[in-house]
């Protein structure tokens, strides 16, 4: 048997989060770790999705790190291509390449009380950590609907977050289920090149005017040349976003000034009142993602196109049976179905004290005290964990703030000589009540079905107050609500 790699810190994931938690430890002098990701290079969802058209939609002054700034953006929103260099250029400006195991998946994580160390299994031999640092993004794991006769289908299929790019899609007939975030931006790619494509929508999205344009040479060169300039833009921006979350959090009918340039968007897109009327939203502005695209409605009215609004009934070998009995011949599907975001796909692979897997700790609604730390897990941290998700700024604020809690948790733990730090019960309990009252004023608890809500109706994947705050919450670690000790079968410190 394989002796394990021993390391002081593992890490899973080499996107944002990881790269990220990686970078603030090198800048610690603390090179004792290890960065397993499963792809083949770095950049974690960036990497993963390569789908036509796929753009982030969050301005990209604020969708990078603020010790990281990139002056060479060449759009206001970035395009994945741009974002996965700049995360390729953040692994080689931080000394990081070294430590990253790539195309090196974890099967299994096991906490062993006694050695007080986390056991990984690897694709690429087992690995022993003293801390586990859990990265993986929650935007991994494709979502596919459970659809009658779909392993009979002769045609091809593919996720959106699995791009087929060796399969030409030029005068097929193309099925696109779903009508989210990724489809809005692939459907008006496809649609010049197939012969025919049926969007299959099960909600519409609300959709806003997008507001995206080339970064000008001269605006470059002044962000190179003056980084506190690219610096207030950066401020400006956050700043604009946040003003969105009364609407959000509190009162959800400040969203009705959003809801009608939403609409008047519609009106001007579509003159067809019978299409205008079957894309128009029945559901609160901002209860699901709200989508920026000046391309959707042109894609959806254009000749080739057709939105299928029924009920998918089953798949057969040659094409999709909708509930009214119709069977549309298709020669490819492609699902824009998004991520198992609320069930936390890494719950399957982590198993703590006493070997209760995370999974069954959470019971189908992921629960963490600060989006971080779970109790009956000691030494495990989560990125981007459940409840710090957003509906309306960048993630990658979220993750600094975590990055710096998790990096003051292991100061805490290095000036008190202890080992092992686990979240007290009671503590994670109160802060997880504090988020659902919290949550019941929302603008997500308005009635409508999303990918934010557990099968519950729970909601454990957006955070439902300023961003500022969470900061706030996480800028030091409080060993008070910890356990911390200096071996697993010793007092505790305090």
């Amino acid at each position: 048997m394989n002796e394990p790699q021993r390391v002081d810190i593992a890490i899973i994931g080499a996107g944002f989060s990881g790269l990220g938690m990686a970078a603030r430890l090198r800048e610690r002098g603390i090179d004792d770790f290890v960065i397993l990701e499963r792809n083949a290079d770095v950049g974690g969802a960036w990497w993963s999705n390569t789908y036509p058209g796929c753009t982030c939609d969050v301005p990209s002054h604020l969708y990078s790190f603020s010790f990281a700034p990139n002056p060479d953006w060449s759009r206001t929103y970035s395009p994945q291509p741009e974002i996965r260099a700049y995360l390729d250029r953040v692994a080689r400006e931080h000394d990081l390449l070294g430590a990253i195991r790539l195309a090196t998946s974890v099967t299994g994580a096991d906490w062993d009380d006694d050695a007080g160390r986390w056991a990984l299994a690897t694709s690429g031999g087992p690995v022993s950590a003293r801390v586990l640092i859990a990265a993986p993004g929650p935007l991994t794991e494709p979502s596919l609907p459970d659809l009658p006769g779909l392993d009979t289908f002769a045609g091809t299929v593919f996720h959106s977050a699995r791009w087929n790019h060796g399969h030409d899609l030029r005068g097929e007939r193309v099925a696109v289920i779903g009508t989210g975030a990724s489809a809005i931006q692939l459907v008006p790619e496809i649609q010049p090149a197939v012969a025919q494509l049926h969007v299959f929508q099960r909600t519409p999205p609300w959709v806003m005017p997008h507001t995206a344009r080339p970064i000008r040479s001269r605006e470059r060169t002044l962000f190179r040349r003056v980084p506190a300039a690219q610096r207030a833009v950066r401020a400006g921006v956050y700043a604009g976003r946040e003003l969105l979350v009364p609407g959000f959090t509190r009162r959800p009918g400040l969203l009705k000034v959003a809801e009608r340039i939403s609409r008047r968007h519609l009106r001007d897109q579509i003159a067809d009142p019978v299409l205008r009327a079957r894309v128009t939203p029945d559901y609160a502005i901002g209860c699901k993602r709200i989508l920026p695209s000046n391309r959707w409605y042109p894609a959806l009215g254009e000749p080739n196109v057709e939105l299928v609004t029924d009920a998918i009934r089953a798949v057969t070998p040659g094409g999709i049976v909708t509930a009214d009995g119709t069977e549309r011949a298709v020669d490819t599907i492609i699902f824009g179905t998004g991520f198992r975001v609320a069930e936390g796909p890494i719950g399957a692979l982590v198993r703590g004290r006493g070997g209760q897997l995370l999974a069954d700790a959470w019971g189908g609604s992921p629960r963490a005290h600060l989006g971080s730390t779970v109790a009956g897990f000691p030494n495990l941290f989560l990125l981007l964990g459940p409840n710090t998700g957003l509906g309306h700024s960048s993630m990658v604020y979220m993750i600094e703030s975590q990055i710096a809690y998790v990096a003051d948790a292991l100061r805490v733990m290095g000036e008190r000589g202890a080992a092992v730090a686990e979240v007290r019960p009671e503590v994670q309990a109160a802060y997880v009540r504090e988020l659902d009252t919290r949550m019941q004023r929302t603008v997500w608890s308005t009635g409508c079905s999303s990918w934010y809500q557990d099968a519950s109706g729970r909601n454990p994947v957006l955070w439902p107050d300023w961003t500022w705050r969470f900061r706030r919450r996480t800028s030091r670690f409080d060993p008070a609500e910890h356990t911390l000790r200096a071996a697993a079968a010793s007092s505790p410190a305090r």
